[in-house]
């Protein structure tokens, strides 16, 4: 389907009665010169859900203090992934953060415990493989807290509990390897069913490499075709591809004073 604005795909996609929005992002590049999907999502759908949800739980490790030299070497160890992200992918999920805490919703960040840390350091070459299953735990075990607190509440009864990180962790049909690095998964069964799964696209981000051919949605998206709107896949019952619009930046007015 396409939609005239991001806003009202989303609408779709949430229409429902989730208890777990888990909202995947396709991380911006190195040379992106174009706004992320963090921050689409955080200016423009955030404060849409944000009446809806209780917290927002992002995909950024915090490790305790005592554990400075381990965390180092992990961040070491995943240099080979995150080198081809943009420099300011983390940065945009801080600010993420500080617009949810603005809107009423509780931000939280992947806490990690020093053992955790020393398990990926120790993980040899298995150590981005390590990590991907570190922080599926971890989001599983703190979305599923998140989801209880909230059923015990009578303000948050309801609630939904969003999560917001790379699509390879919310996928609802992970399978083989892939399923470990999933927290889609067990919180899915968790919560019987309601949680949704929406994959962020920027159509400018998206390449020609064996990755994105691999996408089930890929073959059926022509950016010359489908560009100018949102595009939305529906790729499994609950599961959601939104295809934001090729950007185009405002153009500012005409200066009243200047001569025509």
């Amino acid at each position: 389907m396409q939609y005239d604005s991001p806003r009202a795909a989303f609408a779709a996609v949430v229409a429902g009665e989730p208890l777990v929005l888990a909202v995947g992002e396709a991380h911006a590049p190195r040379d992106a010169t174009v706004p992320s999907a963090a921050k689409r999502f955080a200016d423009d759908l955030l404060p849409m859900i944000a009446p809806r949800a209780s917290d927002l739980l992002v995909e950024l490790m915090m490790p305790p203090q005592a554990c400075v030299e381990a965390t180092a070497e992990v961040r070491e160890k995943q240099a080979a992934v995150t080198a081809r992200q943009a420099a300011t992918d983390q940065n945009e999920y801080v600010v993420m953060g500080e617009k949810a805490r603005s809107l009423g919703l509780v931000p939280d960040m992947l806490r990690p415990s020093c053992a955790d840390m020393d398990r990926v350091r120790g993980a040899g070459d298995d150590a981005v493989g390590a990590s991907l299953e570190l922080i599926a735990r971890l989001t599983r075990d703190q979305a599923t807290r998140l989801v209880d607190r909230d059923a015990r509440s009578d303000a948050d009864v309801g609630k939904i509990v969003i999560v917001y990180g790379g699509f390879l962790h919310n996928d609802l049909a992970a399978s083989g390897e892939a399923a470990k690095w999933s927290y889609a998964l067990p919180v899915d069964r968790y919560v019987r069913g309601r949680l949704v799964a929406l994959d962020l696209v920027v159509p400018e981000f998206i390449g020609d490499d064996a990755t994105w051919e691999s996408l089930a949605w890929r073959p059926y998206y022509d950016k010359a075709r489908f560009g100018r709107k949102t595009t939305l896949f529906r790729t499994g019952e609950r599961s959601f591809v939104l295809v934001f619009p090729l950007f185009t930046p405002a153009v500012a007015p005409p200066d009243a004073a200047s001569p025509r």
